[in-house]
This record gives C-alpha cells, structure tokens and sequence, in this order.
C-alpha cells in the first residue's frame, strides 16, 4: 500500500532535485522513494550484521590457548 507524504524543501533544492530526478529519468517521488529504500535496506543489512558479530563475540572463539607456564617452572633444572 502506497502513501502519500508531504515534504518541504526550499524552492531551489526542488529545482535541483527537478534536474536529478530528470536526469534519471523518473518522477521526485520515485527518485526520493528510491533513496528511502536504499536507506533502509543499508541500515537492516548494518543491523543484521552488527546482531551476528555480537552473536560470534558471545559466543566466543576457540584460540587453543594455555597459560604460560611460571618463571620457575620455566627454569627448573
């Protein structure tokens, strides 16, 4: 379902987005839609990815590591 927004802008900014959304050969409104959506596609591919390398930090990671040994141990002769 599509709705109807109202915006406004200074009169210059319309003229220029006139000329961009011309150039690109559609209407302001399909030219803002398009931006919107990019926008928030970014944004839930950001988040989706944020979710899942804070997933793989809890989660933690497998270093196979064992703690040094002592001084003492280390020189024991």
């Amino acid at each position: 379902m599509k709705t109807n927004v109202t915006l406004k802008i200074e009169a210059d900014l319309l003229q220029e987005a006139r000329v961009l959304a011309a150039e690109d050969g559609s209407s302001i409104s399909a030219l803002l839609a398009t931006r919107l959506e990019e926008a928030v596609r970014e944004r839930k591919g950001y988040n989706q990815a944020r979710r899942s390398a804070v997933a793989r930090l809890r989660s933690g990671f497998d270093l196979r590591w064992n703690p040094t040994r002592s001084r003492g141990e280390m020189h024991e002769r």
